[in-house]
């Protein structure tokens, strides 16, 4: 099939600026190969931030030019694979999808909003509170968001909001918003936080704790966020309900359903208490994966992993962790950090400053290279930046996810353009959720994420 011209020329144009800045000389102090990993990370993280070619097919194109450019060793360059952080996402994959394949999914959201006849507002904060409990239970985003999207335009459609309509077209973007903003504030829920956990792992032996990181992030990005986005959700998309059909009713619990519930229970006990026990969540998730197949004892065939598992994620969660661990053993990182940092100003003693700071500068770097892509570009200048506030550096890879649980634009989340194109939602209806969410985020939920680190002593002082 033939290229689009229009993307054809964009490629084009990436790989042009890439290769401008592979064969530039360097500057004075500055090796060749910080040149060529430059050129290299524009040309893939222009590919992902754009879309122009499929993500998993970005990620092999890196590992592919890495090794043959020589850019690193390759135990640097697939360094990624060896993260737990990996491993959890392959866990993620196989629970999502044996959610989805034995029901327990849709009977979890069906459960929750039961059968009654909700008010608007009542409407739209019950999809929200279903898509913030499913992200504890399916971690995966765009699992979440396929099993949601149906089920809730069917439940907006019994209360009389038609397809097309302000009400209708609300309730579906509140569960596709709140899927991947609310996501964030949940360790395993989201791309972006496993790219982070596994960036902290691969580049500074840090091991990101369920628990503490539901602690940090949950209370303001998961309740808060989830709170504001069902206010601006019910001021820019206002409808009024009606009881238009009877919702369907649940059957029986099947014997798949009870042991994949029981796998499913256990893990979040595992994860929710992996600061005693000490296993990791990536291990807890592919035991999980691994036990839900096993026969007779498993909730879904074997022949699973090989017929519905998609591994485009896997390899593309992979080279991101790869991009970061090669930005940092080649020097890049270094030098990328000294630009930025001769750029923004960051002060011992001056948290209220540096947090904004930081936060407002994660935000924005999310809108250049796309939501799961900013850690990975973040995440390796991470040293500096602690370096130069004062914190430790766990605080400092935790700043990053504050910028990443907010969006301005559709494309920076590619589980939400796959949503919207599920409910045949428009972009422009979109940005009257997203923008207002973005800016009151870092207008107000900014300040109160510092002032809750600071009441939990985050900052190390």
């Amino acid at each position: 099939m033939a290229m689009p011209r229009p993307l054809a020329l964009l490629i084009a144009l990436i790989v042009g600026v890439a290769a401008a800045i592979f064969f530039t000389p360097p500057p004075a102090g500055v090796s060749v190969n910080v040149m060529h990993t430059g050129g290299l990370l524009v040309l893939v993280m222009g590919l992902w931030a754009t879309g122009a070619l499929p993500e998993s097919l970005t990620a092999l194109i890196f590992f592919a030019l890495a090794v043959l450019l020589g850019v690193a060793k390759p135990e640097v360059i697939f360094s990624g694979f060896t993260s737990g952080t990996l491993w959890l996402v392959l866990g993620g994959l196989v629970i999502a999808e044996a959610m989805r394949m034995t029901g327990l999914g849709e009977r979890v959201a069906r459960a929750a909003l039961g059968t009654r006849v909700w008010t608007y507002p009542q409407l739209v904060a019950a999809v929200v509170l279903v898509a913030i409990v499913l992200a504890f239970l399916m971690p995966a985003t765009v699992g979440r968001i396929l099993l949601l999207v149906p089920i809730i335009a069917a439940v907006a459609e019994r209360h009389g909001l038609v397809p097309g309509s302000k009400g209708h077209n609300g309730v579906v973007f509140a569960t596709i918003v709140a899927s991947f903003q609310c996501g964030t504030s949940i360790l395993p829920a989201n791309a972006p936080n496993l790219v982070l956990a596994g960036a902290a792992e691969t580049l500074y032996g840090v091991h990101l704790i369920y628990a503490e990181y539901l602690w940090a992030q949950f209370p303001v990005l998961g309740l808060f966020k989830g709170a504001l986005i069902i206010l601006i959700t019910c001021r820019v998309f206002p409808a009024t309900t009606s009881n238009a059909g009877s919702a369907a009713d649940l059957r029986p619990m099947s014997g798949n359903e009870k042991r994949l519930a029981a796998i499913v229970m256990i893990s979040l006990a595992l994860w929710a208490t992996d600061f005693l026990h000490g296993i990791r969540p990536g291990w807890i998730a592919l035991a999980a994966a691994v036990v839900s197949m096993l026969p007779r004892i498993g909730a879904v065939p074997v022949t699973l992993f090989q017929e519905r598992i998609k591994f485009g994620s896997f390899f593309y969660i992979g080279a991101v962790l790869g991009l970061g661990a090669v930005m940092l053993d080649s020097g890049f990182s270094k030098a990328f950090g000294d630009v930025l940092l001769s750029v923004i100003r960051l002060e011992h003693g001056a948290d209220a400053a540096n947090f904004i700071t930081l936060s407002v500068m994660s935000t924005f770097a999310s809108m250049i290279v796309t939501n799961p892509a900013q850690p990975a570009l973040l995440s390796p200048l991470a040293g500096a930046l602690a370096d130069a506030s004062g914190w430790p550096i766990q605080t400092v890879l935790m700043t990053f996810a504050v910028g990443f649980s907010s969006l301005l634009l559709p494309y920076q989340a590619p589980p939400m353009v796959v949503g919207m194109q599920l409910a045949h939602l428009k972009v422009r209806d979109a940005l009257r959720l997203t923008i207002p969410l973005a800016l009151i985020s870092i207008v107000a939920l900014i300040p109160l994420q510092y002032l809750w680190w600071r009441v939990i002593g985050y900052f190390g002082h």
